[in-house]
């Protein structure tokens, strides 16, 4: 089964989140259980890993870690990806979700729209350069990308 059933998040290095924002995690996280394609590529000769998978994200040492568990703890992969494709497109996503929440407070509907179209345009570029930066080590679609994106930001320092 080439699916993650479980996310793990070492947070505790980062400040932290703000209501709105950590609402975006937990749906994030919610949808991605209920809705993902996770596979890691057999390597070496090795065959293909069988899911399910149990993710696990944090920051170390500068880097973002994607660590790979089959459901009983066995290592399945784990990956290394530099955080610098990454810092432009989750300094945009912040600064336009906190334009969608203050909008959300006080615009009509139709500039709210507007908003949110750009935010979810950068939420898609993030979720390319995740596909991107993964080539090779996990295959997983667009809709996975997004919802991992999400949980990226909430682990890339800001600032």
């Amino acid at each position: 089964m080439s699916r993650i059933t479980r996310i793990e998040i070492d947070d505790s290095a980062i400040a932290p989140a703000t209501p709105e924002m950590e609402q975006e995690r937990k749906v994030a996280i919610f949808d991605l259980i209920e809705d993902n394609s996770f596979s890691v590529p057999g390597r070496d000769g090795q065959p293909v890993p069988d899911g399910p998978f149990v993710l696990g994200l944090d920051i170390r040492e500068g880097r973002l870690v994607f660590d790979v568990t089959s459901e009983n703890a066995e290592k399945v992969a784990e990956f290394h990806l530099s955080l610098g494709p990454f810092r432009q497109v989750v300094k945009d996503y912040f600064q336009i979700c906190q334009s969608y929440f203050e909008a959300v407070k006080r615009l009509p509907p139709a500039q709210i729209e507007a908003i949110d179209m750009a935010r979810r345009g950068i939420h898609n570029e993030g979720a390319r350069t995740l596909k991107e930066r993964l080539e090779g080590k996990a295959e997983l679609d667009i809709d996975t990308a997004r919802r991992l994106f999400t949980l990226i930001c909430a682990l890339i320092p800001q600032g």
